[in-house]
């Protein structure tokens, strides 16, 4: 099998060889143009800039070749662990329908509350609690038109 293989690849080779020197050849088939010329080349600057944007470039040039160095600041979260003890708690000190927002901490309960972004953490944490409650039974939410505040109440036993 490999001798035959080996055969194949040799005859491939001749008739490869063959197919070469039968094409035509330089100086005796095809001949050279007598006089050869050159390409002619024609450089004219096209472009004015003023000093300001050539260092602007070159600092838009910097910026892209720099690599980027990204930093990610740890944000302070109310776990969903601490907003479910907080909803339940609070849950059954009420007795009847209670916003949800009502359930958020305020900055009397300590803490600073007032960033945007923790008040957006902490609305989400609460959410997620209160339905989690209402999954498992122990609450009852409500809302009575589209975008209104969300109610809570908690379920009977």
């Amino acid at each position: 099998l490999r001798l035959q293989l080996r055969l194949q690849r040799l005859g491939a080779m001749r008739e490869a060889a063959a197919r070469l020197l039968a094409r035509d050849r330089l100086g005796r088939d095809v001949f050279v143009r007598g006089a050869p010329e050159g390409l002619r080349i024609d450089r004219r600057n096209a472009w004015q800039c003023e000093w300001f944007d050539l260092v602007h470039a070159y600092g838009q040039v910097q910026l892209r070749t720099q690599p980027a160095v990204h930093m990610v600041r740890e944000r302070m979260v109310m776990t969903l662990e601490s907003a479910l003890a907080r909803v339940s708690a609070m849950l059954g000190v009420a007795l009847d329908w209670i916003e949800l927002r009502d359930f958020l901490p305020t900055s009397r309960d300590g803490g600073d509350w007032s960033d945007p972004r923790l008040r957006r953490s902490v609305l989400a944490s609460s959410f997620v609690a209160t339905l989690e409650l209402a999954r498992t039974g122990k609450a009852v939410i409500a809302q009575e038109e589209t975008f209104g505040p969300l109610r809570v109440k908690a379920a009977k036993a």
